[in-house]
């Protein structure tokens, strides 16, 4: 059994922005390996965002963000359960990297279930033409279109898209961290995007 010291702990706690309690468990179920313990820690992170899925979120801020040179604004509004996290700084943190993903990537929606059904069947309706014109076997063209009707969401759905500080992580994945650090059940409600002259 590996020795948890403070140091471990806290280096731990700076990747992951983890509670220190749950940094030293994670170490010591992990033994030591810090790989482990992150995926532990994820793994409860998801659970335990999960847990929080249902609970009302009737309180939060709407975060303005205009990106340098004042061509760009974004207005977004997030919810949680108290008002006490919502004047928090992690939870402020968040509403800024959600504004300034939202700047960056210019999604459309906030999660897949938003786009409409008229504008998933207009999608599948060009990705068949494209690959009937690209002459692909008709066997695979279902599997052609579901696979860049993917993409499609990966690219307009916010919860969906790559964070444009972590391409590693998504906005979903940054969410459920959020929730496991402050506790709360959170929702991105909605946003709008501002460019000047559009």
């Amino acid at each position: 059994m590996a020795e948890i010291t403070a140091k471990m702990v806290k280096e731990l706690r700076d990747q992951t922005g983890a509670g220190m309690m749950n940094c030293k468990k994670a170490l010591a179920e992990a033994d030591g390996d810090f790989e482990k313990a992150i995926k532990h820690l994820r793994e409860q992170g998801i659970a335990s965002a999960a847990k929080k899925a249902g609970r009302t979120t009737s309180e939060g801020i709407i975060f303005s963000y205009i990106h340098p040179g004042d061509k760009l604004g974004v207005l977004v509004e997030i919810n949680c359960e108290t008002d006490f996290v919502a004047r928090t700084d992690d939870f402020r943190t968040f509403a800024k990297d959600v504004a300034m993903q939202v700047a960056a990537a210019d999604p459309k929606v906030v999660s897949r279930e938003d786009v409409s059904a008229e504008m998933i069947a207009a999608e599948r309706d060009v990705y068949q033409n494209q690959a009937k014109l690209e002459g692909k076997p008709e066997k695979i063209i279902d599997k052609i279109v579901d696979g860049k009707l993917e993409k499609f969401y990966a690219e307009s759905c916010l919860l969906e898209q790559a964070f444009v500080k972590d391409t590693d992580r998504t906005i979903t994945d940054l969410l459920t961290q959020t929730i496991a650090k402050i506790g709360e059940n959170i929702k991105i409600r909605r946003f709008i995007r501002f460019r000047l002259g559009d």
